[in-house]
């Protein structure tokens, strides 16, 4: 390397490692960085914190999930792993066999495949303690049987069904020691009506969206905490030498 080469790679810095928050689920998910969604505001809330990388699929339920995990987290330093990761299934898994067997996942499986993502996530030093587990939404059977109905099949949920399997999620959490957010109950509280929170009875309406995040933040917030503003406050910014403030470590 020649000696101009050499001044400008220290002249450069070091490269500025960017947290990361993930979440990872499925069309609840993928829908979250539209407008006024649950993962743009959380995306919102840390900027120049952390990234908030969306790895939401639609369609998808936990025994294809388990599959792509790998794909999405590996093993690395310490660095690369997540600071927080959300795991937000079972509106597809809790379908019903009958009226939908290709997203339906039976409840005791839908329990072992969140287990087994915990476990992988832990052997790539993501621990427990990082993760979230995200119960489905309550089901408004009425919304979600007219959707049915438009897209020419019967109604292919129940919300007691659902309630089944975000008991399961939150059994995983317990045994795992990850912290849970239900909103199966919580949406249900003390028999209120649940159904403005959801567009099609299934889905998150923008009152859904920000029901999630105002009790989804709090536990995300305890996580990352500690995280810098990465990169000085541009006040703060010495004129005469900028690279002196902004090739630092960037913990201002």
């Amino acid at each position: 390397m020649s000696i101009m080469a050499l001044s400008e790679a220290v002249a450069s810095g070091s490269p500025l490692l960017w947290p990361r928050v993930l979440l990872f689920g499925d069309s609840i998910t993928q829908f979250s960085f539209q407008q006024g969604g649950w993962g743009a505001s959380l995306a919102d809330m840390l900027v120049r914190k952390c990234d908030v990388l969306n790895r939401g699929f639609s369609g998808y339920n936990t025994r294809w999930a388990k599959i792509i995990l790998p794909r999405l987290v590996r093993k690395g330093s310490g660095l690369d792993s997540p600071v927080a990761v959300t795991i937000f299934f079972g509106a597809n898994d809790s379908a019903l066999k009958d009226e939908n067997p290709k997203q339906h996942v039976p409840l005791e499986e839908f329990v072992a495949n969140l287990r087994s993502m915990v476990r992988y996530l832990r052997s790539v030093d993501v621990p427990e303690g990082r993760l979230i587990l995200i119960t489905p939404p309550p089901l408004c059977e009425a919304a979600w049987a007219q959707e049915c109905l438009q897209q020419g099949c019967k109604l292919n949920r129940l919300n007691s069904v659902v309630g089944e399997y975000a008991r399961g999620c939150l059994q995983v959490a317990q045994d795992c020691g990850a912290e849970a957010l239900d909103l199966w109950t919580l949406m249900q509280k003390d028999g209120q009506d649940f159904s403005s929170y959801l567009s099609d009875g299934l889905h998150l309406s923008p009152k859904g969206n920000e029901f999630v995040f105002s009790h989804l933040w709090p536990l995300i917030e305890k996580k990352v905490s500690s995280l810098p503003f990465l990169l000085p406050y541009w006040r703060d910014i010495a004129e005469a030498r900028p690279e002196l403030s902004l090739l630092g470590d960037g913990d201002h």
